[in-house]
């Protein structure tokens, strides 16, 4: 049974979500199988990375034998062209095509810089790529051969000079395959915290990069947020989620496959149905039930179905109100005129507009990365992006006269925050002279 709800009873917990690193008790006991103690997966995590970072590839190779029953290796790029001639003739048009679109998607980014030339001088943006990123590209319970894609072409549309990749072992082939198609440079079989670990510090093996991108699961998550500040990120990711709104032109059916789509990721989705029509509500429940009974991954998906929920709204208003305190990562309005209520829509990591644009598609093949923010962030950050691998640099250049007006001005700012030796800089172009 779906959990029911009031939006009353949720807007608290929409206001206050963050994200949170909790332990189940599996987990939990496999720490301590292998630290010989309880710990909480942070120290866990530390201590990885701490080892990974004194010791290098010995340490990785350890940790990836203790944890993933593997040594860490490198993917010679034969297996994966070979992987990629392997595939099946229609997984590989797919692969394709999506590839194609992210690309043609993301080079409408803007890439370029400015230059303002006058007589005081000059101020100008310049656009410089990132030299060197990891993309961490999970492989668990689920080979995501689409996250190769919605990470890599981002990265070589920016102008990124090498691409690495890190996915635990054994590496499936469709993730060979898609490293081939997106164009990455290099694919490392190791995963984990200790992945995280080998990215941001270099080993004997894996380059050290500038940046790391990717999703991954709660440790590869608090590696990054161990590692950040020697390292860049992308961001801190918790569990998929999408929140569709539906009103009374809704498909049940479609509905309920959408809120599935998400669930059958993890038992920590998040997948909710906010609707000001209880008749929707009723019925999306019922296909639910139906549609678990023979779905693979059902108990996946119950145990999610049970983290969201349905909610009554009292009028589409509030229904978005309630989308923006909860910012999901995934945003589907499955409403009659969904363009209508696109401007009350500010917090969403990815919005899906009507039914045939169901945020399945944006996984695979729409055009827009499908890295996207969760637990809360979309009220301050977007979906990955172009500019994730970019840096913005600013020039500054002006002649005697300009320098010396604005030199004078400065100044006076700087004494008066008692910056003595900042003024002193200035006051030595303030003064023109002939020499």
């Amino acid at each position: 049974m779906v959990p029911r709800y009031s939006a009353k009873e949720v807007r608290g917990r929409f206001a206050a979500r963050r994200l949170r690193f909790e332990l189940s008790e599996r987990l939990a006991g496999s720490i301590e199988s292998v630290f010989g103690e309880r710990l909480e997966a942070a120290e866990a995590v530390r201590r990885i990375v701490a080892d990974v970072r004194l010791r290098g590839q010995t340490a990785l190779d350890e940790w990836s034998l203790t944890l993933d029953k593997h040594a860490t290796y490198e993917v010679p790029k034969r297996e994966w062209r070979e992987a990629y001639d392997d595939m099946d003739s229609d997984l590989r048009e797919a692969l394709g095509i999506a590839r194609e679109r992210l690309e043609k998607f993301h080079r409408k980014e803007p890439k370029g810089g400015f230059m303002a030339a006058t007589p005081a001088g000059m101020l100008a943006q310049v656009v410089r790529p990132i030299r060197r990123i990891g993309a961490y590209v999970p492989g668990g319970s689920a080979p995501l051969l689409s996250t190769v894609l919605h990470t890599v072409v981002l990265a070589r549309v920016a102008g990124v000079k090498e691409v690495i990749i890190t996915t635990p072992p054994p590496v499936h082939p469709a993730i060979m395959a898609a490293a081939w198609a997106a164009g990455a440079d290099r694919l490392f079989a190791v995963g984990g915290a200790q992945a995280i670990a080998a990215l941001a510090y270099g080993t004997e093996k894996i380059p050290r990069v500038d940046k790391i991108v990717g999703p991954g699961n709660l440790f590869v998550t608090l590696a990054k947020k161990e590692v950040f500040g020697d390292v860049g990120i992308d961001g801190l990711a918790g569990p998929t989620e999408t929140l569709i709104i539906a009103d009374a032109a809704a498909n049940p059916r479609i509905v309920a496959a959408d809120l599935l789509a998400q669930a059958e990721h993890d038992p920590a989705a998040e997948p909710w149905l906010v609707s000001p029509d209880s008749d929707v509500l009723e019925a999306v429940a019922v296909e639910l039930e139906r549609q678990l009974a023979d779905l693979p991954r059902a108990e996946i998906a119950r145990a999610a179905l049970q983290n969201g929920g349905l909610v009554k709204a009292g009028d589409m208003k509030e229904a978005l109100e309630l989308a923006d305190l909860y910012a999901p990562e995934h945003l589907c309005l499955s409403v009659a005129r969904p363009t209508d209520w696109l401007g009350y829509v500010n917090n969403a990591g990815g919005i899906f507009l009507g039914e045939h644009s169901g945020e399945a598609i944006g996984d695979y093949v729409a055009g827009p990365s499908h890295v996207m923010p969760t637990s809360g962030s979309a009220r301050w950050t977007g979906a990955l992006a172009v500019r994730d691998f970019l840096k913005i640099v600013p020039v500054v250049a002006f002649n005697a006269e300009a320098a010396a007006h604005l030199s004078e001005l400065g100044a006076r700012l700087a004494r008066e925050e008692e910056l003595e030796a900042h003024a002193r800089a200035l006051d030595l172009r303030a003064v023109q002279d002939d020499k």
